[in-house]
C-alpha cells in the first residue's frame, strides 16, 4: 500500500489497478512458495515466469513482468526483470506458447453504416450514432472515447471540424492532440447534445426507459457494439465486438485506402510498429 500511494496521481487509474493486480498475483505465488516479494530474485522471477506458463497466455506474463519491472524500480528495490535468468525464462516461455494475440473483431465501413442506419431515433439510438462514429474516425481507445467532452469540439487549422484528445494512453501528461472529423459525426454529436441537454462527457449510459446517465463504462462498448450487431442481423450468428472493434476497424479501412503505417500509428496513436 505503501508502494501505491506514491504511484497516485503518476498514472492513470487503470494503470496503477493493473499495477496492484499484477503484483497482488505476484506475491500470493511467493507466499505459497513461501518467499518474500521483495527484494525479488532472478531465480525466483524466472521460476515465477515458468509456472505462469503452465496457466497464463504469453502476453499477460510479459505484461505482469513488464508491472513488477516499474513497482521494483520506482520503489527504490532491486529490479532483476533484465537479468539473464529471467530473459531465459521468457525465451522459454515465448517457445512454448508463442507471441500470437487474439485481435479484435474488425468493425469496418460496410457493417459500421448498417449498423448506424438501424440506430432508433430516441436516446439510446442516437447515443449509439455517436458512439459508432466516434470510435471509428478517432481510432481511440474505449477509455478515451468515454472521456471526450462536448467542449472538446473544436475546428482544425483549415477550418474543420475537429476534436481534442486531452490525454490518452500514450499522453498521460496531457499534452494533448487535435483530430479532424467529420461534419457528420460533429453534427451528430451535436444534436446528441441538444437532445440530453447537457455539458461534460459526449458518451453516457442510457437505460431501456431512456433515462440518461452521467457517463457511460468502457467496458459498455462492446455490450453495446453485439446488441447492434444483433439487433440489424437477428438469428445471424454474431461476432464477438470489443471496444477495440471500431479502432481496429478503422485502421484496416485507413489501410485499404492506401494509407501508410505511419499515418495509421498517428492517427491511432500506437506508439509502436509492431502493435499497430
Amino acid at each position: 500500500d505503501e508502494i501505491f500511494e506514491k504511484f497516485d496521481g503518476a498514472f492513470a487509474e487503470n494503470t496503477i489497478r493493473a499495477y496492484r493486480s499484477d503484483f497482488e498475483q505476484y506475491s500470493k505465488w511467493c507466499a505459497n512458495k513461501s518467499i518474500p516479494p521483495i527484494p525479488a530474485t532472478a531465480d525466483n522471477l524466472a521460476l515465477y515466469v515458468d509456472d505462469l506458463s503452465h496457466t497464463c497466455k504469453s502476453a499477460t506474463i510479459r505484461r505482469r513482468v513488464n508491472s513488477l519491472g516499474t513497482i521494483f524500480t520506482l520503489s527504490r528495490n532491486p529490479d532483476p526483470t533484465k537479468d539473464p535468468e529471467v530473459i531465459l525464462a521468457l525465451k522459454r516461455m515465448h517457445r512454448k506458447l508463442g507471441r500470437y494475440q487474439k485481435q479484435a473483431e474488425p468493425l469496418t465501413q460496410i457493417l459500421l453504416q448498417e449498423l448506424i442506419e438501424g440506430c432508433p431515433r430516441n436516446s439510446q439510438g442516437l447515443r449509439d450514432k455517436v458512439l459508432i462514429l466516434l470510435g471509428y474516425e478517432t481510432l481511440r481507445r474505449r477509455s478515451e472515447l468515454c472521456n471526450f467532452k462536448f467542449e472538446d469540439l473544436t475546428s482544425g487549422p483549415f477550418g474543420q471540424h475537429a476534436i481534442r484528445l486531452k490525454k490518452s494512453k500514450t499522453d498521460q501528461e496531457g499534452l494533448s492532440k487535435l483530430i479532424p472529423i467529420s461534419t457528420r459525426l460533429h453534427d451528430s454529436i451535436t444534436e446528441w447534445q441538444t437532445h440530453c441537454s447537457a455539458t461534460g462527457l459526449i458518451l453516457r449510459s442510457v437505460d431501456k426507459h431512456g433515462n440518461i446517465g452521467n457517463h457511460l463504462h468502457p467496458g459498455s462498448v462492446g455490450t453495446i457494439l453485439n446488441r447492434l450487431f444483433s439487433r440489424s442481423r437477428p438469428g445471424e450468428a454474431c461476432y464477438t465486438f470489443s471496444g477495440h472493434s471500431l479502432r481496429v476497424g478503422g485502421a484496416l479501412d485507413l489501410l485499404r485506402s492506401g494509407a501508410s503505417i505511419e499515418t495509421i500509428m498517428l492517427r491511432g496513436g500506437w506508439r509502436s510498429e509492431d502493435t499497430a
